[in-house]
C-alpha cells in the first residue's frame, strides 16, 4: 500500500465514528475539582501526575524529538485537574512573515469542533425550546417527506439518522457570510435517506448541516453567533471564534495551515486557494476557500481554550450536569474491528474495553477509564482534543503542517497520561 493511500486510511479511522476522533465518557467527577475528587472516593493513584506527562517525560521528549525533524509544527498541552502539567509550542504560524507558534495561537479544528453544534442543541433544550425528539419537519420547511416526518434531533445527534452526506463544490471560493450560510442550507435540503432511520452514520456531515440551521430557527441568531456567545465566551474561550478568511490572513494569532500539495511540497492553504489536498480522503480539499468555516469545520481555537471547554463542560458552565451526562452518555453500541479503540487509532498499546456512540462523541472505556474528545483533519492542519474525566487529565493537540504523524501523537498522548508507557 502506497503511503498516499495509508494516510487516507488512517484519516478515516480518526475521523470515523468508531476511531480515536474522540472517546467519550459518561458522567465524572468536575475537572480541577477537588471536593468533586474526594466526594467520589477516587483510587488515590489518579491524583498522581505519571512521570511520562511531565517536562522531559516520555511525551515531552517524543513530541520534541518530532519538532526536531520537522514532522511536528504546533502545540501539546496537559491539564491535570485544573492545572497545566505541560505545555510546548514548536514551529511557524506564518512562515512568510516569521511568526512563531505559542501557546495562545488558534488552529483550525476541522471536525474536532462539531460537539459545539451538540452543546448549542442541548443548552436549547434544557431551557425548553425544544425537544429531542422533535422531528426535522417541526422546525424546518422544505425537506424530503420521509427525513422532515422520521429523522429527530436525536437521531442526528447521535449519528442514527441514516441519511446521506450530499456531494460538495470542493472547487466553490465563497466571499461572505450570507454564501456559506446559503450553500449550508442548499446542500442539507439535498440530504436523502440511504438506510433506515435509526441506522448509525458513518461521519455523516447533513446532520451537523440540519442542526445547524435548527439552532437558528429556534434561537434568531446565525450558527456562528448562537455558538460563539453561548458556548465560546461562556466557556471563557476567549481566543476561540469562526474567523474569516480575512482574518485569518492577517491575525498574527492564527495558525496558518501548510498542506502537502501532489509534488510532495507544502503551501500556505490560505495563500493558495488554487490548490487543493491530493489526500484520497479529501481530495481536491482547501478549507481556506470558505469565508467562515461551515458548522462542520467549526472555526479555530488555542490550547488552552480547549481546555477551559472541557472544564466548562464538568462544572456546570456549559451545560447543566444532567444535560452534559446526556451528553456523554452512551448511546450506540460500537463493534471494535480487531482490537477496538487500538485498531481503529493505529494504537498497540491503549486498547477499548468497550466503544459507543454519543451525541456526536464516540465513547470509550480504556484502560478502566472513560474518555471523551474529538478530532479532526483538514488540508494542513490537525487538531484533537482529550479529556479524562476520572483523573481529571485534558490533552490538547493543534498542528499546522501535514507531516505530522497525528495518529501517532494521540496513541502517545494516552498512553503517558493511563501510565503504559
Amino acid at each position: 500500500m502506497d503511503n498516499e493511500s495509508k494516510r487516507g486510511i488512517d484519516r478515516r479511522r480518526l475521523l470515523g465514528w468508531s476511531g480515536l476522533a474522540a472517546a467519550g465518557a459518561v458522567a465524572g467527577p468536575l475537572l480541577g475539582s477537588e471536593s468533586a475528587h474526594a466526594a467520589t472516593k477516587l483510587d488515590t493513584a489518579y491524583d498522581k501526575v505519571p512521570p511520562a506527562t511531565r517536562p522531559g517525560g516520555a511525551y515531552d521528549r517524543y513530541v520534541a524529538q518530532l519538532a526536531a525533524e520537522g514532522k511536528f509544527s504546533g502545540v501539546v498541552m496537559l491539564s491535570h485537574r485544573g492545572r497545566t502539567v505541560l505545555s510546548r509550542s514548536y514551529g511557524m504560524a506564518d512562515r512568510e512573515k516569521k511568526i512563531r507558534i505559542h501557546e495562545g495561537t488558534a488552529f483550525n479544528l476541522s471536525s474536532a469542533g462539531k460537539p459545539f453544534h451538540a452543546v448549542a442543541i442541548l443548552q436549547l433544550a434544557q431551557e425548553g425550546k425544544l425537544n429531542l425528539w422533535d422531528t426535522v419537519g417541526a422546525h424546518l420547511k422544505g425537506f424530503d417527506k420521509d427525513i422532515a416526518e422520521q429523522v429527530t434531533i436525536h437521531h442526528m445527534l447521535s449519528g442514527t439518522s441514516g441519511m446521506n452526506s450530499p456531494d460538495e463544490d470542493l472547487d466553490r471560493i465563497t466571499n461572505s457570510r450570507e454564501e456559506v450560510q446559503a450553500d449550508n442550507e442548499k446542500w442539507s435540503r439535498q440530504s436523502k435517506l440511504a438506510a433506515p432511520v435509526g441506522t448509525p452514520t458513518e461521519h455523516a456531515g447533513s446532520e451537523v448541516g440540519i442542526l445547524s440551521l435548527i439552532v437558528e430557527s429556534v434561537s434568531g441568531m446565525s450558527y456562528w453567533d448562537y455558538v460563539e456567545k453561548h458556548v465560546f465566551r461562556r466557556c471563557g474561550m476567549t481566543g476561540t471564534a469562526f474567523y474569516t478568511r480575512a482574518q485569518w490572513l492577517t491575525d498574527e494569532h492564527i495558525a496558518h495551515s501548510y498542506m502537502r500539495i501532489a509534488d510532495g511540497s507544502s503551501v500556505d492553504a490560505v495563500r493558495n486557494l488554487d490548490k487543493g489536498s491530493p489526500d484520497p480522503y479529501q481530495l481536491g480539499k482547501n478549507a481556506a476557500r470558505s469565508f467562515i468555516a461551515p458548522p462542520g469545520d467549526a472555526g479555530f481555537a488555542t490550547a488552552p481554550d480547549l481546555v477551559r471547554f472541557a472544564n466548562a463542560l464538568y462544572d456546570g458552565t456549559a451545560l447543566d450536569p444532567h444535560y452534559n451526562e446526556l451528553f456523554v452518555g452512551p448511546k450506540v453500541v460500537h463493534r471494535p474491528q480487531g482490537g477496538g479503540l487500538a485498531a481503529h487509532a493505529g494504537a498497540k498499546s491503549v486498547p477499548a474495553d468497550a466503544s459507543f456512540g454519543s451525541y456526536s462523541l464516540p465513547v470509550s472505556i480504556v484502560q478502566g477509564q472513560w474518555l471523551v474528545g474529538r478530532a479532526g483533519v483538514n488540508p494542513g492542519s490537525f487538531a484533537s482534543w482529550n479529556i479524562y474525566p476520572d483523573s481529571g487529565w485534558v490533552g490538547v493537540i493543534l498542528g499546522n503542517d501535514d507531516n505530522a504523524p497525528f495518529i501517532d501523537i494521540i496513541n502517545q498522548e494516552m498512553a503517558a497520561i493511563l501510565g503504559t508507557t
